[in-house]
């Protein structure tokens, strides 16, 4: 059986998926991958994509993009994306740890 792979954005790219977000990888072609969003599959260029064997279980901090939508405009200039929901949460100061407003996880 092959080893699972997970995959989220580099970089500013606007390709529906949520920056910061790991998203299982459903299957690799030498140009792209296929990731799993909401039970369902999403292809992408490969050059688009960073690649982990086991995702991070802490937050990703990511800049605000300047298309953003559905961002509060108090957040500021980055939030953080939770590594369990992928929920998006304001940062303030820098804390250690943060617990997700959705899912209640605690995450450094």
């Amino acid at each position: 059986m092959a080893q699972l792979q997970w995959a989220r954005l580099k970089g500013s790219a606007n390709c529906g998926l949520r920056r910061g977000a790991w998203y299982r990888v459903v299957q690799l072609t030498s140009r792209d991958a296929v990731v799993d969003v909401t039970r369902k599959r999403v292809n992408l260029p490969r050059s688009a994509l960073q690649f982990v064997s086991v995702p991070p279980r802490s937050w990703t901090v990511v800049p605000r993009p300047p298309d953003a939508t559905g961002l509060a405009t108090g957040w500021g200039a980055t939030y953080a994306v939770c590594p369990s929901c992928r929920n998006r949460a304001p940062l303030q100061g820098s804390p250690q740890r943060l617990a997700c407003p959705r899912c209640k996880g605690l995450f450094r």
